[in-house]
């Protein structure tokens, strides 16, 4: 996975080449669940394929990062009205146990 508009190969250096995109789900506030179409590039060097991951969403991650960061600055708790059940609480006590800033490179 790489940032908007990088063209470099993450692997191997080599240049990225638009090569199609693919939806994917992005949960926010409210329960509310829109899809977004992420584009992927070919490296023209390895092959490898990686899709291009906007600022708002982080890598193997459903909810929208606003929601993420807002969990992990104690912004957003279970009483916070709109986030009552969703996420639920595991899952917000497993993003303010990561100590790691999310990232493309390593995830959160």
């Amino acid at each position: 996975m790489v940032r908007e508009n990088v063209s470099i190969c993450p692997k191997c250096g080599g240049e990225l080449k638009y090569y199609g995109m693919v939806p994917r789900i992005v949960r926010t506030k409210n329960r509310v669940t829109n899809w977004v179409r992420i584009r992927r590039l070919r490296c023209e060097q390895c092959g490898a394929i990686h899709r291009e991951i906007p600022p708002f969403i982080f890598p193997f991650k459903q909810y929208e990062a606003e929601v993420i960061v807002g969990v992990r600055e104690g912004l957003i708790t279970c009483e916070t009205l709109g986030f009552e059940d969703y996420p639920c609480e595991a899952t917000m006590e497993r993003w303010r146990a990561k100590k790691v800033i999310c990232s493309v490179e390593g995830g959160p």
